[in-house]
C-alpha cells in the first residue's frame, strides 16, 4: 500500500458510505423513484454501483497491465439496461449489503496497487483510445461512481 492507494481507497470508502447512509434512510416510495433522463429506479442505481465495483477494479488492473478491456459505451449501456430489468425489484437490504461487501473489497483491492501500477498508461478503447493512467481509470470509475450517482439521486428526489 502507498499513500496514493490509501487516499484512493479512502475516497472510495467515503463515497460508498455516503451513498449507503443516504440510501438507508429512503422511504419505499423514494427507493422506487425513477431517475430523470435515466429511467432506472433509485434502488436499482444503488445496486448498480455496488454490482460494478469488481468490474471497475478489473478494468483498472487491465490498464495497469497495459491490456485495457475493449469494452464500448454501447456494451456498458446494454449491461446497465440488462441490470435494470434483472434487478428492478431489488430490496434496500440486498442493495446495501452488496454495496458494503463490494465497496470494502474494491477498497482492499485498490490498496494492493503499486505506484508503478497507478502510473501505468495505455490506450483505452472506452475513451476513444486516449492514453490514460490506471490511476485516472480508478478515479473516474470505482472512486467516483458512488459520488456521481449519489448526486444524481439527490437531484431526482429534490424535484
Amino acid at each position: 500500500m502507498t499513500g496514493r492507494t490509501e487516499a484512493l481507497a479512502k475516497a472510495l470508502e467515503e463515497g460508498a458510505s455516503a451513498l449507503a447512509a443516504f440510501a438507508s434512510n429512503l422511504t419505499e416510495e423514494q427507493w422506487q423513484t425513477p431517475l430523470p433522463h435515466d429511467g432506472r429506479k433509485v434502488g436499482v442505481v444503488v445496486h448498480h454501483v455496488a454490482m460494478v465495483y469488481p468490474l471497475e477494479i478489473m478494468f483498472a488492473r487491465s490498464v495497469a497491465a497495459g491490456t485495457p478491456d475493449g469494452i464500448s459505451m454501447e456494451a456498458v449501456n446494454q449491461m446497465n439496461a440488462g441490470h435494470a430489468k434483472e434487478c428492478n425489484a431489488i430490496t434496500k437490504a440486498e442493495a446495501l449489503e452488496l454495496l458494503a461487501t463490494n465497496s470494502a473489497a474494491a477498497a482492499a483491492a485498490i490498496r494492493t496497487f503499486t505506484d508503478a501500477d497507478l502510473d501505468s498508461a495505455a490506450p483505452v478503447p472506452l475513451y476513444g483510445n486516449a492514453r490514460l493512467t490506471c490511476q485516472f481509470v480508478l478515479e473516474d470509475h470505482a472512486v467516483r461512481h458512488s459520488v456521481h450517482h449519489l448526486a444524481r439521486i439527490h437531484a431526482a428526489l429534490q424535484n
